[in-house]
């Protein structure tokens, strides 16, 4: 027998198997059958008169819209907002007046004005399926809160034997109001309570009032080597905290390949390097007389240089593959990186500041 010919015989068998196997296909025919009529009886449904079909329409178009809803949704809403050259509006800067808590001002009012505040976002809005956008969000609203307290505690009196600032005050303790309260939540308590939104909107109406008296001679802000001294360095304690966040979340995740919160991590980190860029933008204004004084203005520019860059980082998916990996990156090793960089030149600042 030739070669052809046992290729010949080979493909008989298997011809002659395929058409006596188990089963003539009938049963796979009925099924793809079955499932034409099921997506017929279901569009049927859909043109029948009466009450009936009206209600199958409904459902129909509620699916749809269920579908469309919330990914439509969060691309409107989702919007991470790390301009680096934001500024304060002409009406914040007010000659007189603290430069940085102009910028303090200015964030609050993008953040919760001006694009939707969606860390507090209930379920049936769009915002409460993004997680990038919120973390960002309350990392700039915590660095606006350490900076709060070095305003009622150094910034805002003179000396530690004054008055504390009342606006500051209660400034200081508004923007410690946790990002994530909505105005009712059946689980804690059944009666409506103060949301986010509007405790942060009353810092910034309690901000502006004391920028205001400060233009107008009414209020203090004690431009000294060591309120600037006591604030970086409580900046640069936050930091390390930040960082101790970032070594936990590498030693116990780090070379997973789907890790869910990593962008948690770094976006929330993002945002409070980002709000401590503007801070110090507004204090490099401020303690300007310091600063030249000190000869601190080639330091203090490459540490501001430094939250910029930190600040700025966004990878298109957030990584946390293993420290020497080949091929899958670490961002957060890499923000780690520039953050502990800010750090180390704020303390060097801090060191030519007790000279």
């Amino acid at each position: 027998m030739s070669f052809s010919d046992r290729i010949a015989g080979m493909r008989e068998r298997l011809r002659h198997r395929w058409m006596y196997r188990s089963g003539d296909g009938t049963a796979a025919s009925a099924a793809g059958a079955g499932a034409a009529a099921s997506a017929g009886g279901f569009f049927s449904r859909l043109n029948r008169p009466g009450m009936r079909g009206i209600l199958w329409r409904l459902l129909a178009a509620f699916i749809v819209f269920i579908l469309l809803y919330y990914p439509i949704g969060m691309l409107i809403v989702h919007k991470v907002d790390d301009d680096p050259d934001f500024a304060p509006s002409a009406a914040d800067l007010q000659p007189g007046g603290s430069e940085a808590v102009a910028y303090t001002v200015a964030l609050i009012d993008r953040e919760v004005n001006q694009h939707a505040w969606t860390a507090n976002d209930p379920f049936f809005m769009p915002g409460s399926m993004l997680d990038n956008m919120p973390n960002f969000q309350q990392g700039i609203m915590s660095a606006l809160a350490r900076f709060g307290f070095e305003l009622t505690d150094q910034l805002g009196r003179t000396r530690g034997s004054s008055e504390a600032d009342p606006d500051l005050q209660r400034a200081a303790g508004l923007l410690q109001y946790p990002g994530n309260v909505w105005i009712w939540n059946p689980s804690v308590s059944l009666a409506p309570r103060a949301s986010s939104e509007s405790q942060y909107r009353d810092a910034r109406k309690r901000l502006m009032s004391y920028n205001a008296r400060l233009v107008a001679g009414n209020a203090n802000l004690d431009i000294r080597s060591d309120n600037l001294l006591a604030t970086i360095e409580r900046f640069a304690a936050d930091l390390g905290s930040s960082s101790a966040l970032i070594d936990r979340h590498l030693t116990e995740e780090a070379g997973s390949f789907f890790d869910t919160e990593a962008d948690d991590v770094f976006y929330l980190t993002k945002g409070k390097l980002y709000g401590y860029y503007m801070v110090l933008k507004g204090l490099s204004v401020d303690f300007a007389p310091v600063i030249k004084e000190r000869n601190l203005q080639k330091p203090w520019n490459e540490m501001v240089e430094s939250f910029r860059k930190a600040a700025l980082l966004d990878p298109w998916v957030v990584a946390n593959g293993a420290p020497d990996a080949q091929f899958q990156p670490n961002h957060l090793a890499m923000q780690g990186f520039y953050l502990l960089r800010a750090r180390t030149q704020l303390r060097e600042i801090a060191n030519i500041l007790l000279k």
